[in-house]
């Protein structure tokens, strides 16, 4: 038979409340230290035309959430903030394409840090028969950033034909602070 403890809040030794309950069985983790901030997530708004066969930072304008506010809308930037270094896991789903049938040749997307590509890339080479025209790229990473280092997306589409278009629909960024490691 084991044996049950009920209790709607957890302390430390200095009163500082770790976890509490409201009853009904949800729990709100207080330490610090065991939630996976910072976090984000940023998606598209627009279509964006970069041009073609150019790394061109990807705009991911509009956020979903951030903890910390450390994702930066208006430089497409997420900024470890002070007190937060550590290992990061990173995300991002992109769709790049043409605006012609069996237009794009490739596409590309690649993580950025402190504003120098890094090897963390996703690259598709278009099948040779030519019926090529969106494509998803993925990437999914963890890094070991230092404070005030910085993460950004850019992309790249290589034409046959159109012009390259970065969907909106299929693509977000996001990210947060690995606990434990």
């Amino acid at each position: 038979m084991g044996s049950i403890i009920k209790v709607n809040e957890y302390k430390d030794f200095n009163n500082n409340a770790i976890m509490t309950s409201d009853g009904s069985g949800n729990v709100t983790v207080n330490a610090g230290g065991l939630k996976n901030v910072p976090a984000f997530e940023a998606t598209i708004t627009t279509e964006q035309n970069p041009s073609a066969s150019t790394d061109t930072l990807i705009n991911f304008d509009n956020e979903v959430f951030d903890t910390d506010s450390a994702y930066d809308t208006s430089t497409k930037k997420f900024t470890v903030p002070s007190g937060q270094a550590g290992k990061y896991h990173f995300y991002l789903n992109i769709c790049i394409g043409s605006s012609a049938n069996s237009g794009l040749a490739q596409c590309q997307a690649y993580i950025y840090k402190n504003g120098v590509k890094t090897t963390t890339r996703a690259i598709i080479n278009t099948d040779s028969d030519g019926n090529g025209r969106y494509y998803g790229l993925t990437i999914t990473t963890t890094m070991d950033l230092a404070v005030s280092d910085t993460i950004e997306i850019y992309g790249k589409g290589v034409l046959d034909s159109g012009t390259v278009e970065v969907r909106t629909s299929e693509s977000r960024f996001g990210g947060y602070k690995v606990i434990g490691a």
